[in-house]
């Protein structure tokens, strides 16, 4: 692991690399400590692994409570430890009053919450898992009762209260994801102990599922990180420009001060409100795609990603009303609603006002940036297929080429961080779109 802590002037602690390491580069693996499924995902994946169920896998009930399953009886096996502690009970729980009140998310909290004070339970005390997750600061919630947990079956007594493990989840636990949706929630003690947060990181996570095996998370390098540089991962989406800061307090109990928040903070005394019709909208849309991307004409599409960090700092003060998640939103709606149907015209100039907001947002290789890509490469190859006439508005009269530049740079960006989660996804869209593409222009 070639990462070691180092005191920090404001945070806890810093992660920083010892050596000089290249993008791509795993840089920590960590396993799950409890984990809790989204309830779309409830019977759908194995509550040990998160495998989903698949023609050639049939997920098993546990015939206990009825209210998990799994792969198959190892997966069982490995579960039961923690799942006995709550197994007979958690029918009875979770048709309760007291349970049935909670709101969706809170609900999952409550679930999670259990299946942690159900580790503690099962696992051997000098755990360093349970000693590192022990260890990490408290949230901010200490104005918040704790949910009503499911009763245990043990004679063991904790020396954590589930009111002092409720602290340390809220602001401690992961959106595990595949292919970048997030399907459940999880802790990874020493991810939480290590890494601080950034709007602007050069690391990710990713998640490995694997039958028979706890869930594992890897911080992968987005870029080439120096040697003492500190390693950061982002805790909430930084497209979230109008309410990250407010996440940062209230679940986290800080305010970023990173590069971006910090010229946000700037932008936001002078922005003004943002544009409201279809006509500002355009016009907007196509001043910022100037911006970001001033070499592009139709004869030569060739769209270049920055290498370094991109600078909100230096945006034109006319191009700041761009700034709100109510125009970004607007935009990937627009792009979602006529990427598959069309109007293409419409879909793929959206699609690059999108572009080059993500280029402002998010840092260098990005997951969020090559899967917009890739999502442009097959809006452009149905606007090929389905519409050769794009319509007099567009300055993009050559769909295949537009197609390929994409797709070119949504390979560059995902294979940073490669495949995660569940087999195909963005690794195998990626795969079918270049033979595709590789056939010519036909």
């Amino acid at each position: 692991m070639p990462v070691v802590l180092q005191a920090h002037p404001t945070a806890r602690d810093t992660a920083v690399s010892e050596t000089r390491v290249s993008a791509g580069t795993v840089l920590v693996a960590v396993p799950c400590l409890a984990q809790v499924l989204l309830g779309a995902e409830k019977g759908r994946r194995c509550d040990c692994c998160l495998t989903p169920e698949e023609a050639d896998l049939r997920l098993r009930r546990c015939s206990g409570c009825g209210s998990y399953w799994y792969c198959d009886a190892q997966c069982q096996r490995a579960h039961w430890p923690a799942h006995k502690k709550y197994c007979s009970n958690f029918a009875r729980y979770t048709s309760s009053p007291a349970f049935a009140q909670l709101q969706t998310h809170q609900k999952l909290d409550a679930v999670l919450l259990t299946h942690l004070l159900a580790e503690f339970a099962a696992t051997d005390t000098s755990s360093e898992e349970l000693a590192t997750f022990a260890s990490l600061l408290p949230g901010p919630v200490s104005g918040l009762s704790c949910p009503p947990t499911c009763p245990l079956t043990t004679s063991r007594k904790s020396s954590h209260s589930a009111s002092e493990l409720y602290r340390r989840c809220g602001n401690n636990n992961f959106a595990i994801h595949s292919h970048f949706t997030t399907i459940a929630h999880g802790i990874f003690p020493l991810a939480s102990r290590l890494f601080n947060h950034s709007c602007l990181p050069n690391a990710f996570p990713k998640y490995t599922f694997d039958r028979q095996h706890r869930v594992q998370m890897s911080i992968v390098a987005m870029r080439d990180i120096e040697a003492g540089e500190e390693i950061c991962i982002s805790y909430v989406d930084p497209a979230l420009l109008d309410t990250r800061q407010q996440i940062f307090q209230f679940t986290y109990g800080f305010t970023c001060t990173c590069p971006s928040c910090t010229a946000l903070s700037i932008i936001r005394r002078t922005a003004s409100p943002p544009p409201i019709s279809e006509a500002d909208i355009t016009s907007l849309s196509t001043r910022l795609v100037n911006h970001v991307f001033p070499r592009l004409s139709s004869s030569d599409l060739s769209i270049a990603l920055p290498s370094t960090l991109p600078s909100l700092a230096t945006l034109p003060p006319s191009l700041h009303v761009a700034l709100h998640e109510s125009f970004l939103t607007h935009l990937t709606d627009r792009f979602s609603s006529a990427s598959h149907e069309g109007p293409f015209d419409v879909a793929l100039e959206s699609g690059l006002a999108v572009l080059a907001l993500y280029v402002l947002i998010y840092p260098p290789n990005y997951p969020q940036i090559g899967l917009h890509l890739l999502e442009l490469s097959k809006t452009a190859w149905n606007a090929h297929v389905t519409s050769p006439d794009l319509g007099p508005s567009t300055f993009i009269t050559d769909p295949v080429h537009y197609a390929r530049v994409c797709l070119d740079l949504a390979q560059q960006v995902l294979r940073i961080v490669g495949p995660e989660g569940d087999p195909g996804g963005p690794a195998k869209e990626l795969e079918v779109l270049a033979g595709l593409l590789s056939g010519g222009d036909t």
